[in-house]
């Protein structure tokens, strides 16, 4: 059953992992493996650490190839997952699923190991051993360069129970214990094996697995108990130790106001575990005495910062009724308490770190003498394990490798976290993230999604360019763009770029900058490539007439003439570009921008006729124009913004402003209402008026809800724009603007909170108004033509966008009301498929990535400057996804490359998974959960019954499957068996291929 973790035998888990390396050059499926430096050890506990870093405990040290995975990919130091007495199935019913949620800050409901405390320590025995064959075999390091470091719970009662004491005893001499004894036995058995593995390497492994030990409580626990159990380590046991802080030691206040000012206002907890929890003035005298007691004891004493921070669920993020947060988030409050602490002792306790470390923050931390450190979050992330290697080499140019520990330097600490509360790495963003999803359900076989295609209007070939503009290829890039995007200046410029919403990257730390590179090749490339543009045939019984030379007609332009279309265009202004050229500020876009892109869309042959004027689609239609395309834009004024006195309108400002400036009186204080995108030009145009002082934004909700996207809410902040946030402007009179004040109250229909009038009032100066909440579409042409119009006034069209009227058709603004200039090119698309039958699928395989090998190597690296880096960051998820085998901690998803099918296809392995969850939450399918939804291999029948998954389980004859609800025994030898053929050949590829993942 998917929830039940089966421990493998020593003999499956080293079988697996050579036969994986001599096939795959892999182990547990991570491809970039790393080789520490012996001469780097640093020690500690009277042993050594090649790396001073490592997984924490948790779902990363729960399994031994959950810590082989950590080893082999440059992790050190390994914080084993919490041992209590509460285990096994005990535990695991107290341990709602899905557990895990990381897709920022890091959120679980689960604690300690749910494995029984036996099999636990089984899991460790295995892991260490392993981990000595594995250095010696493969030259990963020093076999004896690295330390296992315990971890217990949660009360003293519970850890001097006997299977508690036992596993300590056991941990610190496993010589006697039959799962010591079997690794070892196994190792001499199969020394032929190996290369440079001899019986006399076999009996130098040690037993001594561990003598350091983390305590951890639970919130609430006295003072007293703490200071007991950690006694008992260093008294009875003899152990290193380290007792688990928690950031509840900084305070109720400072923990709110921190969260708050980051932006992680929604993070929701109360006052009670803080007051409940240790307190400084307990900690402090607390830990001088156990500092005293563990020198005299002769073994070394420090604390780990921190402990997870238990907040409340409150938006369904974990089926649970509190929850415990890290990552990213954790990070300020963690190392504020180091700052306190080292100041408090001058340095002189050892601080172990776990709360929000990554590649990017690690160097800085050891630099100031906090180490080891240990992470969860980071790795539960996509790259996974491969997110060590990185690490291992940041670590690499440490100055004091190999020196032991000397103190920790506040005035370090105290800088990192300035730069904490400060920066924009630990910082939301104002508004809500989007869903990083694509939608739909995860597919059982060929999975692989490039999520940013899905979430682009038009579905541009982005990794074909990206890849390109990588490479130097910009004539490529450009014309790969082309061929689906026909305004790449203006689409380069003010795209509201949803496509980095799913874009995969964002896991690491931003999207990659695709708008960006779609700029730079149209700049590289534009008078190389615009030579080379024609059309691509001739349709001899079309004649298209387009109304309005903005975006849309623009593009209706562009495809069809393409496409061998006698095209024309009629547009009422004398220059092309509509609002992009009209109203859309110069600070925003330039006129160079656009008349690029206009050139570009008349290299195929469309004829332009400016000044022009056209009443109805039907005097066109009479002229002997087979189609005509209606693209003339929004342009009637918004609806009324005040109850009384007059608001400019937001395109006439915005027109204005863009002919002549100078021209414009606004007085010296102006007030913008609304909040979208163009309310954030208005603003910004606003305070670019001579004359204009203080520029106002009122908006009715607060920030976070505005319908602007978030690049054009920090540009309006950044041009000094105020927000007035929670007011409803009402009416001006004597330049004063009354506003009534709102607040927030139940959802609405579009998942914002409702606006609720408080019945007071406020009043703000202004000078003038300017109404930017909705322009609307003038309906002068529709009505002429006689085409049907909705409720809103706008064209009742069908699926190919052709209204009522035959042969007229409707795209852009004047379709759909407001929106953006990429979704007027995908209706210019719609019309040229239903006029010319034109394609926009010729670089379609551009999108897959040759080099594989290259594509890997990119997992995993975090980016510590997006601005200015000059590589793509792009992950090539069009030619490997591979996600979900990445994050599970458990390495339960298994690539398999399957011949005759283009893409490695994804095997879940039923014995590993305990169904956290982690794999769902990086899916790119909305209503992806591989660890539901991917074919599974099982171990036995019992788990065969107990699972609903689609999968399989190895027989003599075959393979007993379920596939659509029937279960049934297939000889997979015969093509004609009757299962669908992918199917069929994966269970045969795992069985001929990869033999050691059925155990």
């Amino acid at each position: 059953m998917s929830d039940i973790m089966r421990p493998m035998s020593f003999d499956h888990l080293m079988t697996w992992i050579l036969d994986e390396y001599e096939s795959q050059q892999t182990i547990f499926g991570q491809r970039r493996l790393a080789r520490t430096e012996p001469a780097a050890a640093r020690p500690i506990f009277g042993e050594k650490i090649e790396t001073p870093f490592g997984p924490a405990a948790g779902p990363n040290t729960q399994l031994a190839q959950n810590i082989i995975a950590s080893y082999v990919t440059g992790a050190r130091f390994f914080e084993l997952k919490t041992v209590q007495k509460m285990d096994g199935a005990e535990l695991s019913a107290c341990v709602n699923k899905p557990c895990i949620l990381a897709s920022d800050e890091g959120y679980n409901c689960e604690w300690s190991t749910e494995l029984t405390v036996p099999q636990a320590f089984g899991e460790y025995v295995k892991a260490w051993v392993a981990c000595k064959l594995l250095a010696r075999e493969f030259g990963f390091g020093d076999p004896d360069g690295f330390v296992f470091n315990m971890s217990v719970g949660y009360d003293l009662e519970g850890i001097k129970t006997p299977k508690v004491d036992s596993f300590i005893n056991g941990m610190k001499d496993a010589s006697a214990t039959p799962e010591f004894k079997e690794a070892i036995a196994w190792a001499h058995a199969n020394v032929d094996r190996f290369r440079h593995v001899d019986a006399a390497f076999v009996d130098s492994i040690t037993p001594h697995i561990s003598d350091s030990i983390t305590e951890s409580t639970l919130h609430g626990c006295p003072p007293a108990e703490i200071e007991r159990i950690a006694t008992h380590l260093i008294c009875e046991k003899g152990l290193n130790t380290y007792i688990k802080c928690n950031p509840t030691l900084l305070g109720y206040e400072y923990a709110r106001k921190t969260l708050d000012s980051l932006g992680f206002g929604y993070i929701a907890f109360d006052s009670h575990h803080f007051d409940e929890d240790l307190q400084w003035a307990d900690a402090v005298p607390m830990m001088e005495r156990l500092q005293r007691l563990a020198a005299e004891r002769g073994v070394e004493f420090g604390v780990k910062l921190t402990n997870t921070f238990p907040v409340d669920v409150t938006r369904g993020e974990l089926p649970s009724e509190e929850m415990y947060m890290s990552g990213r988030a954790l990070y300020p409050l963690s190392l504020t308490l180091a700052k306190r602490i080292a100041e408090q002792f001058d340095g002189k306790i050892r601080i172990s770190y776990s709360g929000g470390a990554t590649a990017n923050n690690i160097f800085g931390l050891v630099d100031a003498g906090i180490w080891p450190v240990t992470m969860a979050t980071n790795e539960l992330k996509p790259g996974g394990y491969a997110r060590f290697v990185q690490v291992a080499e940041v670590l690499s140019h440490q100055g004091d490798a190999g020196k032991p520990f000397a103190g920790v330097d506040a005035a370090k600490v105290s800088a990192l976290v300035d730069a904490a509360l400060t920066g924009r790495d630990y910082r939301k963003p104002i508004k809500p993230e989007p869903d990083r999803h694509v939608l739909g359900e995860l597919p059982l076989t060929d999975c692989f999604v490039a999520p940013c295609r899905e979430d682009c209007p038009i579905r541009q070939d982005i990794p074909g360019y990206v890849q390109a503009v990588g490479e130097g290829r910009y004539a490529d890039a450009l014309n790969i763009i082309l061929e689906r995007n026909a305004l790449p200046f203006t689409t380069g410029t003010i795209c509201p770029h949803t496509c980095g919403n799913s874009c995969m990257r964002n896991y690491y730390e931003e999207h990659v900058h695709i708008r960006d590179l779609k700029l730079k090749a149209a700049e590289k490339a534009f008078d190389d490539v615009l030579g080379t543009l024609s059309a691509r045939g001739h349709v001899a019984d079309r004649k298209v007439a387009i109304i309005g030379g903005g975006p849309a007609g623009l593009s209706a332009a562009s495809f069809l003439s393409r496409a061998g279309v006698d095209v024309t265009v009629f547009e009422r202004t004398n220059s092309l570009g509509g609002v992009v050229r009209h109203v859309i500020p110069g600070f925003r876009i330039s006129d160079e921008a656009i008349d690029h892109d206009v050139e570009l869309c008349s290299a195929y042959g469309a004829k332009f006729e400016l000044g022009r004027e056209v009443a109805s689609a039907g005097e066109l239609l009479a002229q002997g124009y087979t189609d005509v395309v209606v693209a003339v834009g929004a342009w009637a004024p918004g609806r009324p913004a005040l109850k009384s006195g007059k608001a400019l309108d937001a395109l006439e400002f915005l027109e204005a402003f863009k002919s002549d400036p100078a021209s414009l009186k606004l007085g010296t204080d102006v007030v913008v209402v609304g909040g979208g995108n163009t309310a954030m030009d208005v603003a910004r145009a606003a305070k670019r008026v001579p004359g204009v002082k203080n520029v106002r934004l009122a908006y009715r909700r607060t920030s976070r809800y505005m319908p602007a996207d978030e690049e054009e809410l920090t540009m309006a902040l950044a041009d000094g724009v105020e927000f007035l946030e929670l007011l409803a402007p009402d009416t001006l009179e004597n330049g004063v603007l009354t506003c009534d004040v709102m607040e927030l109250g139940e959802p609405d229909a579009s998942g914002r909170r409702r606006p609720v009038a408080t019945g007071q009032t406020r009043e703000v100066p202004a000078t003038a108004v300017i109404a930017a909440v909705g322009e609307r579409v003038d309906g002068g042409v529709y009505a002429a033509s006689g085409c049907e119009l909705d409720e809103k006034g706008l064209p009742v069209v069908d699926a190919t966008l052709q209204t009522s009227v035959p042969h007229v058709f409707a795209v852009g603004d004047c379709r759909r009301g407001p929106a953006t200039v990429v979704k007027a090119i995908a209706d210019a698309q719609v019309v040229a498929r239903a006029i010319a039958n034109a394609s926009f699928d010729a670089q379609e395989e551009s999108n897959i990535a040759a080099e594989v090998a290259k594509v890997f190597s990119q997992r995993g690296n975090l980016c510590a400057d997006c601005a200015s880096t000059d590589k793509t960051r792009c992950l090539s998820c069009a030619a490997v996804c591979e996600t979900c085998v990445e994050v599970c901690p458990n390495r339960a998803n298994v690539a398999v490359r399957v011949p005759g099918m283009r893409q490695a296809q994804i095997v879940h392995v039923d014995g590993m998974c305990n169904e956290c969850g982690n794999c769902a939450v990086f899916c790119p399918y909305s209503q992806g959960r591989p660890y539901k939804d991917k074919l599974t291999l099982f171990w036995s029948r019992e788990d065969f019954d107990d699972s609903t998954n689609e999968g399989w389980l190895p027989t003599k004859d075959g393979a007993l499957v379920r596939l659509g609800g029937t279960v049934a025994t297939y000889d997979v030898e015969d093509a004609a068996c009757g299962l669908p053929e992918d199917v069929r050949k994966i269970i045969v590829t795992v069985r001929d291929k990869y033999a050691y993942l059925q155990g």
